[in-house]
């Protein structure tokens, strides 16, 4: 490639397509929006029912507590052993199949 095309020619034209596709995604973006406008209406407009607004119930709620120490000490005891136990499964798996491609790699060499 040294022979063929020099490193200052292959920056340059790397340097012009860099400069083209910034040009052609600045002239991209400058374009009008196909939604900037509202579309005039060539029909009459549809008729909808009226509106009428929904009612909405408030009601009053108790403030929030804080769990009791032995429920925060179960969420902590569970979530670390479901992490443990995933772990100890991706581990496994990851350890028999770095195993198989040991061996499979060997046994390649081998012949």
């Amino acid at each position: 490639m040294g022979d063929v095309v020099s490193v200052t020619d292959l920056t340059t034209q790397a340097g012009w397509m860099v400069g083209l596709a910034v040009a052609a995604l600045l002239a991209a973006g400058w374009r009008k929006n196909a939604r900037a406008t509202p579309r005039t209406p060539r029909r009459a407009p549809i008729v909808r029912r009226k509106w009428v607004p929904i009612g909405v119930a408030e009601t009053t709620v108790q403030l929030y507590k804080r769990p009791n120490p032995l429920r925060r000490v179960w969420a902590v005891v569970a979530s670390s052993s479901i992490a443990v136990v995933l772990g100890a499964v991706l581990a496994t798996i990851v350890a028999f199949g770095l195993a198989y491609l040991v061996v499979t790699l060997t046994d390649l060499l081998k012949q």
